[in-house]
């Protein structure tokens, strides 16, 4: 199993694992309406349409364990004239930490004890000049249902107040599901978060454009 399987767990079998509490039914999410696997053949899973209010400086700040949804994030840096900004755990994840078939590795370890998820530390939390920001792109690959880990040392170490926040993901086949709202959760309900999309299957840079755009916010 190597790093970049880990981000096809879209394979595994919703049996896998039930999660009950948050309401995430499977390691990789589930669509009542058969939405999610219709957007893998065109590479972005459903969005929240709508507006972000626009002003001020955009930040693209962005976790990717295979380099999948750093490649979004450029685009979308671009797309926005943005500065941008990588997420690395300290210590970063090892290819044998992301083997989520070895129930002894360290990201099953995590997934089993939240407890652990909250000893996870960035080499840089806070960006600089963070008050300069009134938009924020957040992303991140769907671990389990959820945002990846390491994105919520990030959300606890900044104050989100006045900011407007646009999640986005990438995963095999799983849709955002709920991870946009939990993290909005666990930053104590400061700043205006929008779901924005995940982007499953192939990666399409015309797909990520075109998805921006849609968000009409000014340069």
């Amino acid at each position: 199993m190597n790093r970049r399987e880990f981000l096809k767990m879209g394979g595994m079998s919703v049996m896998a694992l039930v999660l009950g509490g948050c309401g995430l039914s499977s390691l990789t999410g589930s669509s009542s309406n058969g939405q999610a696997a219709n957007s893998a053949a065109s590479g972005v899973a459903a969005s929240s349409s709508g507006t972000v209010a626009a002003g001020g400086k955009t930040l693209v700040v962005y976790y990717s364990a295979t380099g999948r949804t750093e490649r979004v994030a450029k685009v979308i840096a671009k797309e926005r004239q943005a500065d941008i900004m990588k997420l690395v755990p300290n210590p970063d994840y090892t290819e044998a930490d992301l083997d989520y078939n070895d129930k002894s590795s360290r990201v099953s370890r995590e997934h089993d004890d939240a407890s652990l998820r909250d000893k996870i530390q960035l080499q840089k939390a806070v960006p600089d000049n963070w008050a300069s920001y009134d938009t924020i792109f957040l992303g991140y690959p769907i671990w389990w249902s959820i945002a990846a880990w390491p994105v919520d040392a990030f959300v606890k170490a900044n104050d989100f107040t006045g900011k407007n926040v646009v999640t986005f993901a990438t995963a095999g086949i799983s849709p955002l599901g709920n991870s946009g709202k939990l993290l909005a959760e666990m930053a104590g309900g400061k700043g205006n978060w929008q779901d924005g999309t995940c982007f499953t299957g192939s990666l399409d840079d015309a797909k990520v454009q075109e998805w921006v755009r849609s968000l009409n916010l000014a340069k």
